[in-house]
C-alpha cells in the first residue's frame, strides 16, 4: 500500500509541447503509489491551454481539480489516417470536482477555458488490458474542421 499527495510533491513533469497548445505540465502519481493496471497524472493547463486532438486505445476518466476547464468530442469523416475532416459534437463544462469517462478511441481534447485561469485535473488512464500499454495518437488540427497530420 503506498500514499502520496497531488499537493505535496515538487516533482513536476514538463510535457511534449507538440501535443499541447500552451504551457502545461504535470505530476505522475502512478508511480508513487505503484499503479499497475493504471497510469495517474495531475495535469496543470495554464492559461487558455489545452491537448491538442487525441485518441487513446484504453479508457480515460478526469478529475476536475481546480480552475474550470472543458473536455471537446469530435467525430472525425474520412478514411485516411493522418488527414480527414472533424466536427465537434458535444462540449462539455469541467468545474472543481467533476468526473467525466471518455472511452478508449474517442477523438477529443480538453483543458482550460480561461485565457486568465490556470485549470488542473486527475487523468486517469486505463490499460486496455493487463499489461498493454497505453497509447495515444495525437493530431495537428484546427480544432474545427479538418485534421492535418500525425504529431
Amino acid at each position: 500500500m503506498k500514499k502520496t499527495n497531488i499537493h505535496g510533491t515538487n516533482d513536476k513533469r514538463n510535457v511534449n509541447p507538440d501535443w499541447f497548445t500552451g504551457k502545461t505540465w504535470m505530476k505522475v502519481l502512478s508511480g508513487k503509489i505503484k499503479s499497475k493496471d493504471q497510469d495517474i497524472y495531475h495535469v496543470h493547463f495554464e492559461k487558455g491551454s489545452r491537448t491538442k486532438l487525441h485518441t487513446h486505445n484504453g479508457n480515460q476518466v478526469l478529475i476536475g481539480v481546480k480552475g474550470k476547464g472543458s473536455l471537446e468530442i469530435f467525430r472525425r469523416y474520412g478514411t485516411s489516417k493522418n488527414n480527414f475532416k472533424i466536427k465537434k459534437t458535444e462540449r462539455i463544462t469541467l468545474n472543481e470536482g467533476d468526473i467525466v469517462h471518455i472511452p478508449a478511441k474517442t477523438l477529443h481534447t480538453h483543458g482550460s477555458i480561461d485565457n486568465k485561469k490556470s485549470f488542473s485535473h486527475i487523468a486517469i488512464n486505463i490499460l486496455p488490458r493487463k499489461n498493454a500499454e497505453y497509447k495515444t495518437v495525437w493530431w495537428e488540427s484546427d480544432f474545427k474542421t479538418k485534421v492535418s497530420k500525425i504529431i
